[in-house]
């Protein structure tokens, strides 16, 4: 890896992986911390990614929502096991635009678009049957029109201040190789396996 720019490595590393992975390449652990300072994890999907960071998209009053909104700080992880990859993303969450999350909800599909305002996600339901009647609900009140994005549904993009890019190695002599944020660029350091 003689790349010295991140983004550019992780984008010649996910294209590998989309060519590559069984399954979901863009999937990805996302952790959080809790107001009361305990952690989760949780699988995500990455739906976008450029120089400005990592997005992904949920509810905001979900476990990970909440979390995020009190400690705007996360981690990501994909693993990438076809390639003997991983690459781990830390740093700061900032809610994405309206326009952008309008515009990633409006190309969702319909039964995601319909979840996203039937699910209080995260909270008890009494019955799958009742999480049913809801969609069914929600279905009626839509019929024949666009289902706009609701109010508590966006996206967070996690801006990173530190990526590792790991690649196995045999003998356990893997290469890890971090970027860390410095100033306006990066610092390139490389780690001991």
């Amino acid at each position: 890896m003689s790349v010295s720019n991140p983004f550019l490595q992780f984008a010649d590393w996910f294209d590998e992986a989309v060519a590559a992975e069984p399954g979901l390449p863009e999937a990805m652990t996302l952790a959080t911390v809790s107001p009361a300072g305990h952690p989760s994890t949780r699988m995500v999907l990455l739906k976008a990614h450029d120089a400005r960071g990592f997005v992904f998209y949920t509810n905001f009053n979900s476990a990970k929502g909440r979390d995020l909104l009190a400690n705007p700080n996360a981690s990501l992880c994909f693993h990438w096991k076809s390639l003997g990859r991983q690459v781990r993303i830390d740093g700061a969450v900032l809610s994405v635009k309206d326009a952008e999350a309008d515009a990633y909800f409006a190309g969702r599909p319909r039964g995601s678009q319909i979840g996203a305002w039937a699910s209080e996600q995260s909270v008890l339901v009494e019955s799958r049957d009742a999480l049913e009647v809801r969609v069914r609900e929600v279905t009626a009140k839509y019929e024949g029109q666009n289902v706009p994005r609701p109010p508590h549904w966006s996206g967070f993009r996690l801006t990173p201040a530190r990526i590792e890019f790991w690649q196995d190695r045999p003998d356990r002599l893997h290469d890890r190789l971090v970027f860390e944020r410095n100033g306006p660029g990066w610092r390139k350091i490389r780690l001991q396996p």
